[in-house]
């Protein structure tokens, strides 16, 4: 393969990224330079589709996109969908101005650029901060900052046989009270002197 087109495909996959919110994403990782493993890539010129296959792993800055297999594909309009494929296929990156990450994992993650769409399939699972979700199929708009968790059988496990939704949210902490407004001290205007 011509090294032109490998640096194309490779191009092609890097607008994939990243996977959270521009809103909850470390604004900094984007001019972090990039890593990329995987044991294969294969560029699929005329379908406009590049895959990374064999114990990928992707790394700018504080994201952290790890699967068996990642497949980017662009449309005639050159909007870009990419997929993970794992066992689970896990994403982890740092939300901005907060000592916090953002974690998930699935099955199969899908990623659509064009609607701003991310969704994790098969014991899906997502944690931000202390808050955790998990179910069958997780799926969030970053655009509007909306999240949707089904269950299901394929979700199931011992200690949850109907595989339904299950999250764990933490109490925000409480604030407290603004303080009083500070008192302006005024000279007094007329002053009686001591006797003394």
């Amino acid at each position: 393969m011509p090294l032109a087109r490998f640096w194309k495909g490779l191009a092609l996959a890097l607008l994939l990224f990243p996977l959270c919110s521009p809103a909850l994403a470390e604004k900094a990782d984007r001019d972090k330079p990039i890593q990329l493993e995987a044991d294969r890539v294969t560029v699929d010129d005329a379908k406009q589709i590049t895959t990374f296959e064999g114990n990928v792993s992707f790394i700018q800055g504080t994201l952290l996109i790890r699967g068996n297999r990642i497949v980017v594909r662009q449309d005639a309009q050159g909007q870009y969908q990419g997929t993970v494929h794992g066992a689970p296929a896990s994403f982890r990156q740092k939300r901005e101005g907060l000592d916090e990450y953002v974690e998930g994992y699935g099955n199969r993650m899908e990623y659509d650029a064009r609607t701003e769409k991310v969704q994790f399939f098969e014991q899906a699972y997502l944690k931000r901060g202390q808050d955790e979700i998990r179910g069958n199929q997780i799926t969030y708009d970053a655009a509007t900052e909306f999240f949707r968790v089904a269950g299901g059988k394929e979700s199931a496990s011992p200690d949850n046989p109907q595989g339904r939704v299950r999250a764990i949210i933490q109490p925000k902490p409480k604030t407290p009270p603004p303080a009083a407004p500070p008192i302006s001290l005024k000279p007094a205007e007329n002053i009686a002197p001591s006797r003394e």
